[in-house]
């Protein structure tokens, strides 16, 4: 099975395209919901075996000072129940999934707005003069496939460079996993 790789038009410094979409504890949320100096915006799903890989990586990140994790899901839930509104908030109650917000794009409107193609499918976002800008976009760490337990840590690299308020310098290549479902 071919994993499309995340090709987004997006580029380092670009402002963060608007959203406002449902969570599952009944909030609306936009990116003026969040006041952290990394925004951690994640396109990923309830059923993919990559997406769920990456989850206590992502819930760890969620309990950190100053990133806010952002998981958006833009499945097509009647095509795949697993990922619905209702799972995704039963996910959150039992603790599978701790992020700061877990939002549906019931349209995939904003994973389109984005470039969003795979889940997981990440965007670091550096919170500059009152505007979020893309600081980062690619893999979240070096494991490949969902067995294999990673080595290095992307993601965090990027973190902790945007908290220093340097550039992010790495660049391991694209995000990839399971592709999209589109509505």
């Amino acid at each position: 099975m071919a994993l499309p790789e995340s090709d987004s038009d997006l580029e380092r410094g670009d402002s963060a395209p608007e959203f406002d979409l449902p969570g599952v504890d009944g909030e609306t949320y936009s990116l003026d919901s969040f006041d952290a100096t990394a925004l951690l915006v994640v396109f990923t799903c309830n059923h993919c075996p990559y997406a769920q890989a990456k989850f206590d990586l992502l819930n760890d990140l969620a309990v950190e000072e100053d990133v806010a994790v952002v998981g958006i899901n833009a499945n097509d839930a009647e095509a795949y129940p697993e990922d619905s509104f209702e799972t995704m908030r039963a996910y959150v109650e039992d603790g599978t999934i701790a992020y700061d917000a877990y939002l549906r794009d019931e349209t995939a409107e904003v994973a389109h707005a984005y470039g969003a193609v795979c889940t997981p499918d990440p965007f670091l976002f550096r919170h500059e003069g009152g505007t979020y800008r893309l600081a980062y976009h690619g893999r979240l760490d070096d494991a490949m496939t969902p067995d294999e337990a990673a080595t290095e840590c992307y993601i965090r690299q990027a973190i902790d460079a945007v908290h220093a308020g340097e550039p992010v310098g790495i660049d391991p290549g694209p995000s990839r996993g399971c592709g999209i479902k589109w509505p």
